[in-house]
């Protein structure tokens, strides 16, 4: 069983989340890519955050038509700080012999020696997925140099499309700009039912 985990606030959850989402499950080769949502990040403490419930509804209406995407509440039924390492080990004894990979964004990759208990976090992954555009370089020998054994430990997943934010969806509810497009019908329709981000 290899098992990818996809963490977040996802504040909302919206296309781009999908489409890295199915591109890591392709292209890692996952049997099951569970999306772990993050009550309070510990990195965003001056960040205000949508109530936990209503991003879960949202995570649900994404996902609720692909069976190879399962929500975890791992992060959910346990006290904050939440930090990653934690959440790996935990998933770890949950499901005992699979095999672990990380997902995350290059920029998380740049920064992953900020992290909580960095070295130990590699150690626990079995691999780290790391999404990127198909033209972005990252010089992976500095961030060896810095956390040894890390090199060995990245799978890149390539999608074309990894423009959208969350935070931008966000300003443009405020201002009133289009966001349907961007997100998955039904967390259109809950940001819309709810009179989220505005």
């Amino acid at each position: 069983m290899r098992i990818g985990i996809f963490g977040g606030t996802f504040d909302p959850p919206h296309l781009g989340h999908l489409i890295l989402a199915a591109e890591a499950h392709y292209q890692c080769r996952l049997d099951r890519l569970l999306w772990v949502l993050t009550p309070d990040p510990p990195h965003k403490p001056d960040q205000k955050i949508t109530p936990l419930e209503a991003r879960l509804e949202m995570v649900q209406a994404c996902i609720k038509d692909a069976p190879e995407f399962e929500l975890s509440t791992i992060d959910m039924d346990r006290p904050p700080p939440h930090y990653a390492v934690d959440t790996v080990n935990l998933l770890r004894q949950a499901r005992p012999g699979a095999e672990v990979l990380y997902l995350m964004g290059s920029d998380s990759l740049v920064n992953l020696h900020t992290w909580h208990r960095p070295l130990e976090f590699i150690q626990a992954c079995d691999a780290i997925g790391v999404t990127r555009r198909s033209d972005e370089e990252i010089d992976m020998a500095a961030l060896e140099a810095r956390l040894p054994g890390l090199a060995e430990k990245v799978q890149y997943v390539v999608s074309m499309i990894l423009g959208i934010s969350s935070a931008e969806i966000r300003q443009r509810v405020v201002s009133g700009a289009p966001v349907r497009y961007y997100l998955h019908p039904g967390v259109h329709e809950l940001i819309q039912e709810r009179g989220l981000y505005q």
